[in-house]
């Protein structure tokens, strides 16, 4: 699955190579200006017509079309491999790594494809080998080795090669007694993360999950409504999230960072919204937040509050500090110092979070927070700004 970020950074890449095209039409103004003469040829690629100036692609030949296929191959070319490079990188990547396991699972990637390129090139050699053979060379006995040691001992040998090196990777790494554990919990479209240290209390937040560089940490999955996946490319692989099953994934993260972690099955309308932020901490940061999180909402003055309350808000969201408990939406007790608004679907400032707060389907369709389109706008804007200094 590739994220918005990574499809923005496509699109800058597509760009750019998009880049000469402003030159070819200034070319074919000037040649119809009698100014300037060069040799262009018209292409009709994706229903648009693109003029080119030819002596950029000098090694070229004529289809009956009058085409280039040459040119035209070398902008499909570019058109697929700055769409495929544009999901290699960013916070959502399985390329860009800060695990163990999504680490180990990039190198298999890397041995699978030259393996495959391997092949696919020695399928080709033995095809255009047989083809241009002179007639008698390749008797029934030359023929008969080339079927046992091409087709069956060497792919024999390349398959186990394959399958002892991915082996390993089966295995799930070891958790101590010491290790943290934290319980996500998938919901329609949220997600309910709970800290649960060996030797603290619980603390549980939402839509945002902090972990330490060098330690394993251990994730219980599950769902309280409909199938999810907990996936976080540069961490580790997906893991189901079953209602009635608990699933674990252990991490072992290696480099400090803020990455974004997804749904990655289909659960209902705002499933492509449903993310979370991810940030992995130097230890010692790590257990600094982690003791700050775990303590009640700092004090608020102002009426954003008291109208927090007054709407009823507090019958779904807890406030640690400020209201009694509640389970029903995510926890919001320190809701200001998170990185993003509605599950990563939002930006974190007032003006997003009053707009969410009086109507909720339109940022996330299909979301079980009740709508406040008349609430006058001084309120939603006092309760927004309340939310934003529950640090």
């Amino acid at each position: 699955m590739i994220s918005t970020s990574s499809s923005y950074q496509a699109f800058l890449t597509l760009k750019r190579l998009w880049g000469i095209l402003p030159l070819c039409f200034s070319i074919t103004g000037a040649a119809d200006s009698g100014t300037q003469r060069q040799e262009v040829q018209y292409i009709t690629l994706f229903q648009m017509r693109f003029i080119v100036p030819l002596h950029l692609f000098p090694h070229k030949f004529s289809l009956k079309s009058g085409v280039h296929n040459a040119t035209l191959l070398r902008l499909m070319i570019g058109v697929i491999t700055a769409s495929l490079l544009g999901g290699c990188t960013g916070v959502q990547s399985t390329f860009s790594t800060f695990g163990v396991e999504a680490e180990a699972t990039r190198k298999l990637i890397v041995v699978m494809v030259v393996a495959g390129v391997l092949i696919t090139v020695g399928v080709g050699w033995l095809a255009v080998h047989a083809v241009r053979a002179p007639p008698g060379q390749l008797d029934h006995a030359r023929g008969t080795q080339v079927i046992l040691w091409l087709g069956a001992i060497g792919p024999t040998v390349l398959l186990t090669v394959l399958l002892a090196a991915s082996l390993p990777m089966m295995k799930t790494l070891p958790v101590g007694a010491d290790d943290l554990e934290i319980a996500v919990d998938g919901k329609q479209f949220w997600w309910r993360v709970r800290y649960l240290p060996p030797d603290g209390q619980a603390t549980e937040t939402a839509n945002e999950i902090r972990i330490p560089v060098g330690r394993t940490v251990s994730f219980t999955l599950a769902s309280s409504d409909v199938l999810h996946s907990f996936w976080i490319p540069g961490l580790a692989g997906k893991v189901d999230m079953i209602p009635g099953r608990r699933n674990k994934l252990v991490v072992h993260a290696t480099k400090a960072g803020t990455y974004r972690g997804v749904c990655a099955e289909f659960c209902g309308l705002s499933h492509a919204r449903m993310a979370f932020d991810v940030i992995a901490m130097q230890p010692a940061d790590f257990d600094q937040w982690l003791a700050n999180v775990a303590g009640h909402a700092a004090a608020v003055s102002g009426p954003g509050r008291q109208l927090f309350e007054d709407y009823g808000c507090n019958g779904c969201h807890a406030v640690r500090g400020h209201f009694t408990i509640s389970s029903i939406g995510p926890d919001l007790t320190h809701f200001g110092s998170r990185l993003s608004l509605a599950a990563s679907a939002l930006p974190m400032t007032v003006s997003t979070i009053k707009s969410f707060i009086r109507n909720p389907a339109i940022a996330k369709p299909g979301a079980l927070m009740p709508a406040f389109e008349s609430m006058p706008t001084e309120d939603a804007d006092a309760i927004a700004t309340y939310l934003m200094e529950l640090k």
